[in-house]
């Protein structure tokens, strides 16, 4: 598949966004914390509106008119896509519910302060899941319709959002080296995942062949005698990109790298060094994971293969 550059600044800014907002008001929850804690997370609370709502926008550009993109939201009980744009609004509620209520120091809207917060982790978790199903749901591209693409893109918005929440609250001297443990975990885990994804692509063929579409036997072989088109169309454009091999693996190890082995390095003196000040590893762990994770963006667009490609 062509891979657009809108599409991929929304699924790495928004998941991140998502995550950040999950991981903040999850811990937000679970214990108020001190003074620095409460300064790190409010930061955590306006980055993830500003990934959230950049990411949201950017996924606008790839449309041919942007401005009916409105009448997407009324398919809901169909539409993955859909249900998407109703949670990924549906976000905004609690948030704005709890910036008034911090604003304004409303009796009322603290009392409701732990149904908010929890409101808004559960709908950032749920708006990253329908992404990924957008995916999932597409039969004709078995690179997406794998079992795995749903975790991995919930993996990453945890990840990545961890990873910020990380160095926000080390800027404010409140990270604990729990947190620099949990990140060595999801590194690992994220790669596992994902290195189990990369296999099972190269290893499964698509569901069909030219054979098998002309009612011919397996040990038969289709070729094509005649193009059947004289120049590109939107199917071969969009749908008929293709990556080398070689670059490929090349990618696959760079985006390996920056989202897992750069931040388990930089939480390592974390977790056993809790003394040392973590806002400049955390700092070094943010920049690589975002920069890792749009790379395995970029391939998971760049390495889908769509079964119509079989007829060109």
């Amino acid at each position: 598949m062509h891979p657009a550059f809108s599409v991929i600044f929304f699924t790495t800014l928004s998941g991140a966004g998502y995550g950040l907002w999950f991981w903040s008001a999850l811990s937000l929850w679970w214990s108020p914390g001190g003074h620095g804690a409460l300064a790190g997370h409010g930061f955590a609370m306006l980055l993830g509106f500003v990934l959230v709502t950049a990411g949201l926008l950017s996924s606008t550009l790839h449309l041919g008119k942007p401005l009916r993109a409105w009448r997407a939201f009324s398919q809901w009980r169909s539409s993955w896509l859909s249900r998407e744009g109703v949670l990924a609004l549906a976000c905004y509620l609690p948030f704005v519910a709890l910036l008034v209520g911090a604003l304004t120091r409303s009796h009322a809207l603290k009392a409701m302060g732990p149904m908010l917060l929890a409101l808004l982790a559960l709908l950032s978790l749920a708006t990253v899941a329908c992404t990924a199903m957008i995916y999932a749901s597409l039969r004709p591209i078995p690179a997406w319709s794998n079992r795995r693409v749903v975790p991995v893109y919930l993996l990453f918005a945890l990840h990545t959002g961890g990873i910020l929440l990380a160095l926000l609250l080390a800027a404010f001297g409140e990270l604990w080296n729990i947190g620099g443990m949990a990140i060595i975990v999801s590194s690992l885990l994220l790669a596992w995942l994902k290195r189990g994804y990369w296999r099972a692509i190269d290893r499964d063929p698509l569901p069909a062949t030219r054979a098998s579409a002309l009612g011919l036997p397996a040990d038969r072989v289709a070729t094509v005698f005649e193009r059947p088109h004289t120049e590109a169309n939107y199917l071969t454009t969009e749908m008929g990109h293709v990556l080398a091999r070689k670059h490929a693996r090349r990618l696959r190890m760079i985006a390996l790298v920056l989202f897992a082995v750069v931040p388990a390095l930089c939480a390592l003196p974390v977790y056993l060094l809790p003394h040392v000040a973590a806002a400049w590893p955390m700092g070094i762990a943010a920049v690589s994971v975002m920069l890792g994770a749009a790379v395995e963006r970029w391939l998971f667009f760049a390495e889908a293969k769509h079964v119509v490609m079989l007829y060109y």
